[in-house]
C-alpha cells in the first residue's frame, strides 16, 4: 500500500489547514482588568477654578483635560478643551476613568498641569491658581 506523491501533498495540506482553522477557531478572551475602558457616558467631572489670595472664581480660563488608551499596537490619545464659566467652573462630560492630565492656562494667571486618577463617575476637582511672578 504505497501513497502517491500527489497523494502525500493532499494529506500534507489537508492536515495544515485543519491547524490553521483550530487556532484561527479559538478566541482569545481579554481579561476585565485588562479590558479598554475608554470614554464612558455618564461620566463627568467637574473642575472649579480660583485663584488668589481672595479665591476668587477664574473666568473664561481654558481648561485641557488629556488621556491616552493603552492599545497593543499604537496608543490612543484624547483631548478635550472646555472654558471655564463665571462661576470658575467647567464640565467635562464623558471622561474616561484612570488617569487623565488636567491642564488649566488663563490671562493673568501662570499656567497650571497635574495628573489626576479619576475613579468616580462624578467628580469634582478644585483647582487653585497662583499669580506670575513680576518681572522688573
Amino acid at each position: 500500500m504505497r501513497m502517491k506523491r500527489s497523494q502525500v501533498w493532499t494529506c500534507v495540506v489537508l492536515g495544515v489547514l485543519a491547524v490553521a482553522t483550530a487556532v484561527g477557531a479559538q478566541k482569545q478572551e481579554v481579561p476585565p482588568a485588562q479590558k479598554d475602558q475608554g470614554p464612558v457616558a455618564g461620566n463627568r467631572i467637574t473642575i472649579e477654578v480660583t485663584g488668589g489670595d481672595a479665591n476668587k472664581p477664574v473666568e473664561n480660563a481654558s481648561v485641557y483635560v488629556k488621556t491616552i488608551e493603552q492599545h497593543l499596537i499604537k496608543d490612543k490619545k484624547i483631548e478635550v478643551n472646555v472654558k471655564t464659566n463665571a462661576q470658575g467652573v467647567a464640565h467635562v462630560p464623558d471622561t474616561p476613568m484612570g488617569r487623565v492630565l488636567i491642564q488649566v492656562v488663563a490671562d493673568g494667571w501662570k499656567s497650571y498641569g497635574h495628573w489626576y486618577d479619576i475613579t468616580e463617575p462624578k467628580q469634582v476637582i478644585k483647582i487653585h491658581l497662583e499669580r506670575p511672578p513680576k518681572w522688573y
